[in-house]
């Protein structure tokens, strides 16, 4: 299969690890390195490309800017030294991509984040609002917060979850080797890189070594893990070297990597995710207008729907019905049932008087909806 190119990728997020953004010795950012690395960024951004970025390295600036000893830290103290490492860290980025005139916004996640929907879809419309406005997310694991139980536990796992959050179409995982190897290369000066990975097999995943090996501990293990998430959920992944300078211009150019590929596309996996693999928590009944604009590819608005039943919370999967009662579709609903209630047949102006806040000016977006001809969903089938 050809290699894929860069140039064909709208949304891509970028993973920068804390060896590649911090010199540990001295507890200072590479400052050359990431200005080399925010130009290559700031070329994807002016190409109209949408960018996103998850960067680790607030503990280990926090540690320097604390001066605190070498050596293990404590939760609590890990805790503390992110709290302050994330101002930095925040500040670096701001100031490094405000250089190429773009803007940056810092989110910080859990993982409960992903895996709660209302939490997610809280996630997703903040990063799609920052991206509308050409803004570059700057997303990080919230260490401040996040304790052994619930945190990543790596940042390639995180991007992975960002990366299909976002719907990205690329994960470009930037590491200290350029991509995956037959073999681990440091033992085996024969070892082969793989430039193109179809698939995530159970012989890629022995090559990124068993578990507790000395490959596995080197992280990449986590990457193919990564590489599942990805792909599953639509994104293509590649891991390339991050030691040189302008990575992702390298990539640009043919450098070396290793590309893991996927079937299908994130608009698609997420929609088969919504219409298959999600439990319905209620029913909309919308009217004949609101289904022409449905078929149309525009979002439901509160305006056409017509009934509300079921109790379900924002982020919850309602079933879509016309008047007819047939289902029309499923998607992600915006509003708790009871606001729902209230707003249904109203205006998107009318909302705010109703509940008292700016809801969402849609009752499901078009992206969190699927909609499918008559008898495609299990509930007729």
């Amino acid at each position: 299969m050809a290699r894929p190119s860069l140039k064909k990728f709208r949304r891509i997020v970028v993973k920068v690890g804390s060896s590649l953004l911090i010199d540990s010795d001295a507890g200072e950012v590479r400052a050359s390195w990431l200005a080399a690395l925010a130009a290559d960024l700031a070329k994807l951004h002016g190409e109209g490309r949408q960018v996103l970025i998850v960067s680790s390295g607030s503990i280990a600036l926090g540690r320097s800017r604390l001066k605190l000893p070498r050596g293990t830290l404590k939760l609590e103290e890990s805790q503390a030294a992110a709290a302050v490492g994330q101002i930095a860290l925040a500040r670096i980025w701001s100031e490094v991509l405000g250089h190429h005139g773009i803007g940056a916004g810092q989110i910080l996640v859990t993982l409960q984040d992903t895996e709660e929907r209302r939490r997610y879809l809280n996630a997703r419309s903040t990063i799609a609002k920052l991206l509308e406005w050409r803004a570059v997310p700057v997303i990080n694991e919230n260490d401040t917060v996040a304790t052994n139980e619930i945190r990543y536990g790596d940042n390639d796992r995180l991007a992975a979850r960002v990366a299909t959050m976002a719907s990205a179409d690329l994960l470009i995982l930037l590491s200290d080797i350029d991509g995956l190897y037959d073999a681990p290369p440091g033992n085996h000066p024969n070892a082969k890189l793989i430039p193109i990975v179809e698939s995530v097999t159970s012989e890629i995943e022995a090559m990124a070594g068993a578990a507790g090996s000395e490959l596995s501990r080197g992280g990449m293990r986590t990457k193919i893990e990564a590489a599942k998430i990805a792909t599953t959920a639509g994104t293509h992944m590649l891991i390339a070297s991050g030691k040189i300078e302008h990575p992702l211009q390298a990539i640009a150019d043919g450098g070396r990597c290793t590309w893991f590929l996927t079937p299908a596309n994130p608009v698609t996996a997420r929609k088969r995710w919504i219409a298959g693999s999600l439990e319905p928590k209620g029913t909309l009944t919308i009217d004949a207008g609101a289904v022409s604009a449905l078929r149309a590819g525009k979002s439901l608005l509160p305006a056409g729907v017509i009934r509300v039943d079921g109790q379900f919370a924002r982020g919850d999967a309602v079933v879509v019905r016309g008047p007819d009662t047939h289902e029309i579709g499923r998607g992600l609903v915006a509003y708790d049932a009871e606001d729902a209630e209230k707003i249904k047949g109203r205006s998107s102006p009318d909302v705010m008087a109703i509940l008292g806040i700016s809801g969402r000016a849609e009752m499901i977006h078009r992206d969190d909806l699927v909609v499918g001809p008559r008898g495609a969903f299990s509930s007729e089938s």
